[in-house]
């Protein structure tokens, strides 16, 4: 069976599982420590965004990138995901990616 043949949400879940597991550092571990990022995105938001809009890898790689250029002697400042241009999914109220609906 290839990719093209399986459903859309199913596709979206290892997506997903990273998600949730951002949502659950968000809201243990990263409560914890505070705000100490010197960036705008924090680099937990900034991993959550870049893997809702580009994927577990490409997301990843971004977030992974993000983090090494984030310690005590980095400027900050505003450093914003780089925006998918072909972006065809939909965020739940909760941040999931689903499938576009086609009303």
């Amino acid at each position: 069976m290839d990719a093209a043949a399986l459903p859309a949400s199913v596709l979206l879940l290892p997506r997903n599982a990273v998600i949730g597991f951002l949502h659950g550092y968000r809201a243990t571990i990263s409560q914890v420590y505070g705000d100490v990022c010197k960036y705008y995105p924090s680099c937990s938001a900034y991993a959550l965004g870049a893997v809702q809009q580009h994927g577990v890898i490409k997301g990843s790689a971004l977030a992974a990138s993000r983090l090494a250029r984030c310690h005590p002697w980095a400027a900050g400042g505003i450093d914003d995901v780089p925006a998918h241009t072909h972006f065809r999914h939909d965020l739940t109220s909760h941040g999931f990616v689903v499938p576009r609906r086609k009303d």
